[in-house]
């Protein structure tokens, strides 16, 4: 069974360094980007969360140019890897549309740099993955999801650990590494790993 994986850049509420809850802005890489990692892994489509009504036009302009504009002749694949981006206010707006689609409301999974005492490991997730069921997996943007909207998901990923103590990987190479551990094998090939974890 194929993994029914969404993919999630919320832009709010995120947090600055200072831990202050903001909006941050979109941008173009991000959105490119991720966009081509969710079409090369199969991922069922992949959410932009943004309440500013600014950074939501701008970003259907950009997706729009590259599926139905100058850019779908120009760079098709691109075109191809943007038409499965869906731009929304919230998160409960992405939520409804996912449950929608008849195949019940999706699990929610946050990422972090941090790790938290019930952290999911990347080989439970994976079966649970394959298990079926619609499961929305969530990045932040800034320096982070904030505390609140961490705490009100169903489970939390463990982070990445590169094997030093430097962890601050743009959300970018952080998705693509977190997706191909998730996407990239069956559940059996970290069953055993998962167990010793």
């Amino acid at each position: 069974m194929k993994p029914n994986l969404y993919l999630a850049l919320v832009h709010y509420p995120v947090v600055n360094k200072n831990g202050e809850i903001v909006a941050a802005a979109v941008t173009n890489l991000d959105l490119h980007d991720i966009a081509r990692l969710a079409r090369t892994y199969g991922v069922s489509a992949f959410y932009v969360i943004t309440p500013l009504d600014d950074q939501r036009k701008l970003t259907r302009r950009i997706i729009s140019h590259w599926v139905e504009g100058g850019g779908a002749d120009y760079n098709p694949a691109r075109g191809e890897a943007l038409s499965i981006v869906r731009v929304k206010k919230t998160h409960g707006e992405m939520i409804e549309e996912i449950t929608a689609r008849g195949q019940g409301t999706p699990k929610t999974v946050v990422t972090s740099a941090r790790k938290a005492p019930d952290s999911l490991t990347y080989g439970r997730l994976r079966c649970l993955l394959h298990r079926g069921g619609p499961y929305v997996l969530t990045f932040g943007t800034a320096w982070g999801l904030s505390g609140e909207y961490a705490r009100a998901a169903d489970y939390q990923l463990d982070p990445i650990t590169g094997g030093t103590n430097y962890n601050h990987l743009s959300v970018r190479s952080a998705a693509s590494i977190i997706v191909d551990r998730l996407l990239g094998g069956s559940c059996e090939q970290h069953q055993h790993t998962d167990m010793v974890e």
